[in-house]
Formats: C-alpha cells, sequence, structure tokens
C-alpha cells in the first residue's frame, strides 16, 4: 500500500521579503499590509471603476459652472443648516442661497442661475450646527484670497473669461537622473517682498535652466494662513496660494518650465493640517473630527496641527481627489510627500530610534495611513504613469520606494535623510584631519538596493533659523568680512573648497536623484526667516540674493558656476544613477577616496594639508582627461594642478590580466577632480 504524503505549503512571499532576508520573520505582516490595500481598493471602486474614477470628488464638491446653472456642494454630515454668504449677499444670509441636504449622505448641494455669481466675488459658508454656528471656508474651493486691510480670507469665484491652455501637454520628466532644484516662491527674489509666480518664471526659472536642473520642486503651493509657516500648515488643500498670484500664472510657470525640459513637482503636506477653525478644516461644521482623528490622535504634538483620519472613506476621497486635482488642473509631475514618518507611526517618529527590524513591524504603525499611502502612489501612477513621487521619511521603513506588487508602498524615491545629518555632524564634531573617506563613503552609498532615493548635502530644512546652511557653518561670520575676491582668509578657503567636495561626493554617489535647495548652490549667506513679530514682519531674510552671485568682484560665483559644471558632468552620463559605484581605493591615513562610475573616475583628498604626488591608482588601461575639478582656479580654487594634461595609465605586468594599469596623479590638499576615460 502506497503511503500518503503531506503536501506542506509555503507561505507567500512578497518579492521585498524574497530580496531581503531579514524580512523573513515579518512576512505576514508585510502580507498582511499588501492585502489591507487590495481590500480597501475593492471597496473604494466596488471591483468595477478604477481608482482614478473614485479620485474625482474635486469635480463633484466645491464650486463649479456649467452651461445653463452654477453648483456647490460640501461634504458636512454635522451640519443642520448651510448658506452661501459673500458679496452677491452682502454677507448675510438668503434664503436664495440656501443649501439643501442630499438625502441618505452627508453632503450638501445648491443650484443657482449663472447671473447670481461672478468672477471674482468672495464669498464664505454659514454653517449651523447643534449647539453653534459660524462662518467658514468651503474645504474643497480652489481659489482663497486675503484681504490686505482685515488680513481675513475668504474663498473666491474663480472664472476667468479666458481659461488656461497649456501648450506643452504631454510631458514626460528627465530622470536620467533627476536632478531637483527646491524653491519656494515667494522668497524667489532680491526685493524685500513676497514674490508672484510671474517674477519666479522671469527671473529665477532662466537661473535654473542654464544650471542643469532636470526638475523643480515648489514648496507652499497649497493655501496656508501663515506665510511663515513655509507652506506646511495648510488650510485650504485644492487652492493654489494666492499671495504669489493666479492659478493662471502658476500654470504658465508650469508651461515655460515644461518647454525648457524641466519637469515640477510640489511639496504635497497631507500629513496635517492647520488648526484653524474659520480658515481651516478644524471645525467644518461642528464636528472636530470630521476629517480627522478622535480623542489623543487628533493633534500633532510636535507641529501643532491636526493629523487626518486615514481609515474614514470619505477623508480618503478628500486626499486622493485632492492629489488627481493637482496632477490634472496644473499638469504637475509628481509629488515630495511632507512627514512621511510622522503618517506612518502613531507616534510620528518622536522619540523613536528606529535601530531595527522590528521596530517597523511592533504594531505602532497606522495601518490606515500606510494604506492611504500606497493608494496614492497607485492613483498617481494610474493617472500619470510617469509622474515623480518622493517621500520625505526619516525611519527607514522598508519597502516604502518598492513597488506596490512587490509588498511596497510605491514611492519612486525617498529622501535620504541621513546624508545631510551626516555632514553636520562631520562639520560639528570632526577635526577636517579626522575625516575618513571610508566613513563618508559607507554613508553615502549604504541603502536599501532595491529603493532609490534622492540624495543631498542640504535642503531648506537647514536653512532656517534655528539651524545653519552648510557654507555658514563652514565660514560663519566670515561670509560677510571677506568675501571679496583677494580678501579671501584661511576660513574662506576651508569652507569654498568643502562646499564643492562635499557636494560633489553627494551628488555623485546618487542611486536615484540629487536635490539642492535654491541659493544654496551659490553658498547664500543668510539664513531663512519669514515676515513676524518677533522680526517687525521684515522681509529681509525670507528672499534670495541673487545680486550676490551675479557680482563677479565676490567669491559667491565661484560656488555657482562650479555647482552647474557639476551637474552638466554627472549628465554627461547617461542614466548616471544607474551605473554602479565602484570603489577603487581609499585610505583613511591619507585621506585619500577613490571610485569608478561608469567612464567617470573621482578622486577626492580630504586632507587639509597633505598634498600628493605621483598617487597610484589601479584602473582600466588607457588614457584619462580631467573633466572637472574643485581646486581650479575658475571656481575660486589654488589651480595647482594642469588640467589640459592627458594621463595615461602605466603597464604593470601583474594588472595586465586584468585590463589595468596605474593611474598617478598629483592631488593637492583638500581638492577633488573628476576624469573621463577618453575613447
Amino acid at each position: 500500500m502506497k503511503k500518503e504524503t503531506k503536501k506542506t505549503t509555503q507561505p507567500k512571499r512578497l518579492k521585498i521579503v524574497k530580496n531581503d532576508p531579514w524580512l523573513e520573520p515579518y512576512n505576514d505582516a508585510i502580507q498582511g499590509r499588501h492585502d489591507f490595500v487590495l481590500h480597501k481598493l475593492h471597496e473604494l471602486t466596488g471591483g468595477k471603476k478604477t481608482l482614478s474614477d473614485f479620485s474625482d470628488g474635486h469635480l463633484y464638491f466645491g464650486l463649479h459652472k456649467t452651461a445653463k446653472n452654477w453648483f456647490f456642494r460640501e461634504w458636512a454630515p454635522n451640519a443642520t443648516e448651510i448658506y452661501l454668504i459673500g458679496e452677491f449677499t452682502n454677507w448675510q444670509e438668503n434664503e436664495k442661497y440656501k443649501l439643501k441636504k442630499i438625502a441618505g449622505t452627508g453632503n450638501w448641494e445648491i443650484k443657482l442661475p449663472l447671473k447670481a455669481l461672478k468672477h471674482g466675488q468672495l464669498y464664505k459658508m454659514k454653517v449651523y450646527w447643534n449647539g453653534g454656528c459660524g462662518e467658514r471656508i468651503p474645504a474643497w474651493c480652489n481659489r482663497v484670497v486675503q484681504d490686505e486691510e482685515t488680513k481675513i480670507f475668504s474663498a473666491q469665484v474663480w472664472d476667468p473669461a479666458e481659461p488656461f491652455e497649456f501648450k506643452k501637454k504631454n510631458f514626460r520628466p528627465k530622470r536620467d537622473p533627476l536632478l531637483i532644484y527646491e524653491c519656494h516662491i515667494g522668497m524667489g527674489q532680491d526685493a524685500e517682498k513676497v514674490g508672484t509666480y510671474k517674477e519666479f518664471k522671469d527671473n529665477v526659472l532662466p537661473r535654473v535652466i542654464k544650471d542643469g536642473y532636470n526638475c523643480l520642486q515648489i514648496m507652499a503651493l497649497q493655501e496656508h494662513p501663515y506665510y511663515g509657516s513655509f507652506g506646511y500648515h495648510v488650510s485650504s488643500f485644492f487652492a493654489a496660494s494666492s499671495r504669489f498670484g493666479t492659478p493662471e500664472e502658476l500654470k504658465e510657470l508650469i508651461d515655460e518650465a515644461h518647454k525648457n525640459g524641466i519637469a515640477v513637482i510640489m511639496d504635497m503636506v497631507q500629513s496635517h493640517a492647520v488648526k484653524n477653525e474659520v480658515e481651516g478644516l478644524g471645525n467644518l461644521a461642528g464636528d472636530p473630527c470630521q476629517f480627522f482623528y478622535t480623542g489623543g490622535k487628533r493633534e500633532h504634538p510636535a507641529w501643532d496641527s491636526l493629523c487626518f483620519d486615514y481609515g474614514k472613506n470619505e477623508v480618503i476621497h478628500f486626499l486622493l481627489s485632492n492629489c488627481k486635482y493637482w496632477l490634472t488642473e496644473f499638469n504637475l509631475d509628481g509629488f515630495r510627500f511632507d512627514g512621511v514618518t510622522s503618517m506612518l507611526y502613531y507616534s510620528h517618529g518622536l522619540g523613536e530610534a528606529f535601530g531595527g527590524y522590528g521596530d517597523y513591524f511592533n504594531g505602532h504603525q497606522d495601518d490606515n495611513a500606510i494604506c492611504y499611502l500606497t493608494l496614492a502612489n497607485l492613483l498617481i501612477h494610474e493617472v500619470k504613469p510617469h509622474a515623480i513621487t518622493i517621500a520625505e521619511e526619516v525611519s527607514g521603513m522598508p519597502g516604502l520606494a518598492s513597488p506596490f506588487k512587490d509588498g511596497g508602498y510605491g514611492f519612486d524615491y525617498r529622501m535620504a535623510m541621513n546624508v545631510p545629518d551626516y555632514w553636520i555632524k562631520t562639520i560639528k564634531e570632526l577635526r577636517d584631519e579626522d575625516w575618513k573617506p571610508s566613513s563618508i563613503f559607507w554613508e553615502l552609498t549604504n541603502r536599501r538596493a532595491d529603493e532609490h532615493n534622492i540624495s543631498y548635502a542640504e535642503s531648506h530644512d537647514q536653512a532656517l533659523v534655528g539651524d545653519k546652511t552648510l557654507v555658514f557653518r563652514l565660514i560663519d561670520s566670515d561670509m560677510y568680512w571677506h568675501f571679496r575676491k583677494g580678501d579671501e582668509n584661511g576660513t574662506v578657503h576651508r569652507g569654498i573648497a568643502l562646499h564643492k567636495m562635499i557636494r560633489l561626493i553627494t551628488a555623485s554617489t546618487i542611486n536615484g536623484g540629487y536635490l539642492n535647495f535654491m541659493g544654496n548652490e551659490f553658498g547664500h549667506p543668510e539664513w531663512i526667516d519669514f515676515p513676524r513679530e518677533g522680526n517687525g514682519w521684515s522681509h529681509k531674510y525670507a528672499r534670495r540674493q541673487w545680486n550676490l552671485v551675479d557680482n563677479k568682484e565676490l567669491c559667491y560665483h565661484y560656488l555657482g558656476d562650479f555647482d552647474a559644471k557639476m551637474i552638466a558632468t554627472i549628465k554627461s552620463v547617461k542614466n548616471f544613477q544607474k551605473t554602479k559605484v565602484q570603489e577603487i581605493w581609499h585610505n583613511d591615513g591619507d585621506q585619500i577616496l577613490a571610485y569608478s562610475r561608469g567612464e567617470l573616475i573621482f578622486v577626492f583628498n580630504f586632507s587639509p594639508t597633505r598634498s600628493f604626488t605621483d598617487y597610484g591608482f589601479m584602473v582600466p588601461e588607457g588614457a584619462y582627461e580631467v573633466v572637472l575639478n574643485t581646486d581650479a582656479k575658475e571656481f575660486g580654487g589654488n589651480g595647482f594642478t594642469d588640467d589640459s594634461i592627458t594621463h595615461f595609465t602605466n603597464f604593470d605586468p601583474l594588472l595586465k590580466r586584468d585590463e589595468k594599469g596605474w593611474l598617478k596623479l598629483y592631488i593637492p590638499a583638500r581638492s577633488a577632480i573628476v576624469l573621463k576615460k577618453k575613447d
């Protein structure tokens, strides 16, 4: 008699688990999160329509004009009465402008004749609920303005006679690699005032084009009551900030960028919302938790803001529609999602060490938020397959920037937030003689193989009051006294040299993209401090002094010129980010590091005092030319080397089998060179 053998079924394993054995103990949790997204996806779409179809709330809610009528709708389940009030009612309640509740829903609507509303008129909702009432700005409105005198915000009827038509409709971002210029419209000009979309298009965009960046990351686009919040305390999620101009002017900027081959992404804030009730969503209709979590989870303990309830389908509908709205209405190319760590964890990441894999799967994670972020990525790439999504995330959550089908959350990139922290720590705590190339190289290349990063030496975070930019950490007050050519002191020479080297090694070790914040490329001397009571509401530090980099008598242009050449060097290699970062040599005693990427060889000497003659590296045989040198005089260096010389490898019979030879170089102290193999 044949003995029956029992078949054992292996548990399902998604690709991120197969690729990383350390995730094996958490396979059930990873699979559970994946299945939860699939379940929610089916729940929202009914298994018939697409996620994109579900995310059309902006076409239904808010104020809309048809051929014969105006329609206004709002989700306000706790309301008992709602009126539209505004300039058309002399700000009084009028029965003709009273909304009706749609039976069986929490939605309200009103139909008005075309003559009832005109372009430019201001309006609000007057909302009643059990026990109270208040004037409110509609949650879905797409235009909000502030009265200069009273400082009161109101919604505005926006119906221009000639709607904007994009000239460049089908734009595909370049990602070979992605080179991001992070910017802020309001502080993008020399004048001590709030800059505009038009001024940025006319004056700053040409600089970005000239510098060679291929992606604008624009901050503070969603309407925010307090300018000094840097755009991170959002009140009206569907309204482009009116303090910078009109929606059409923003569209013109985006269109112009596209015409010049530059993608445009925005800093998307969905991790929290401003607490304001009159201007924001804090208490739209008498229910403080209509959009937000209940109890202790409602308020963010560090940000003085409110946390969305990502488990509520109506909130998911609001936020997903918000993503689609910006993609379709403004022809944006994607988003950098702010505060993702805060969304992922009930603790918001505060006080967490994240020392091991168990910290990502211990039950302290907000599965609703994880599900929402995954759905957002699915939606964005459904609407625009080539869209860019970047997660600002500090914990290192595995799978964040992996495809959903593999078990990930679907972001294209994650911010390499460890890198600027490492540079700050190095500059603050170590003498120049103690900088170890092995440590630097490890920190810049240690990342998950299946996830792409955006590397950066510094972003807007390091430029704000309370922190310091790299150039200020390196040079401090000598920026003000010794930055004229011919008047540089030792501190300035050191700062200029290291500023270039730090940027070069950060940008040249990327596996996805590189980011720079507006003005930091030329070592902008001032921190950012927005107008506030403490500084007399001054705009002095909420601007960018382009005059400094334009002045050839000052040293700033050295850094700016180097940055442009560095970007050009990286762009000279097709799909630079995909080439292997191959270490050739490091010696911590000499403070020398060399590595290759494709046909390029990068050589760094971090020693502040020691220069080396005939320092040898084993490289593929051939001739090499210098394509970039941080020590060149045109970039404020000493010009100790003759970069017109072609460097030939020296024959070594022991290396012949590997087709390698010795490349021997003169490497001055505190400098870096990039060489390219000649055909």
